[in-house]
């Protein structure tokens, strides 16, 4: 079992910064994907990001590219997301989600993720 806690959301002006945190619990994150997740209201969820634990790679959803960035501190079980620029169509609930893939490697699709937690606000506004 693993506990995320997310942490860092809030409101900004749109064109800021926010950094999101994730820390986790109860299981060490290695050989783990840690991905990130939003829902705005009356929508989907939908992919952001992903990390893998071991080497750090990241993948991005491409209307986060270049705005958007995740890394990970090994010391602290802990997972980023730093994004700037933001706009309004920012606005959501981003949660974090850890996946152990031993199968089909899907980092993001959200079927693919086991844990997940409970969520921030994020709110942008003009």
């Amino acid at each position: 079992q693993v506990q995320l806690v997310e942490s860092g959301g809030g409101s900004v002006q749109a064109g800021g910064s926010l950094r999101l945190s994730c820390s986790a619990s109860g299981r060490t994150l290695r050989n783990s994907v840690v991905g990130w997740f939003r829902q705005a209201p009356g929508k989907e969820r939908e992919f952001v990001g992903a990390i893998t634990w071991n080497v750090g790679g990241s993948y991005y959803a491409d209307y986060v590219k270049g705005r958007f960035t995740i890394s990970r501190d090994n010391a602290k079980s802990t997972v980023y997301l730093q994004m700037t620029s933001l706009t309004r169509e920012d606005t959501a609930v981003y949660s974090c989600a850890s996946a152990w893939p031993s199968g089909v490697y899907a980092p993001a699709e959200d079927r693919m993720y086991d844990y997940w937690g409970q969520g921030t606000q994020v709110t942008v506004s003009s």
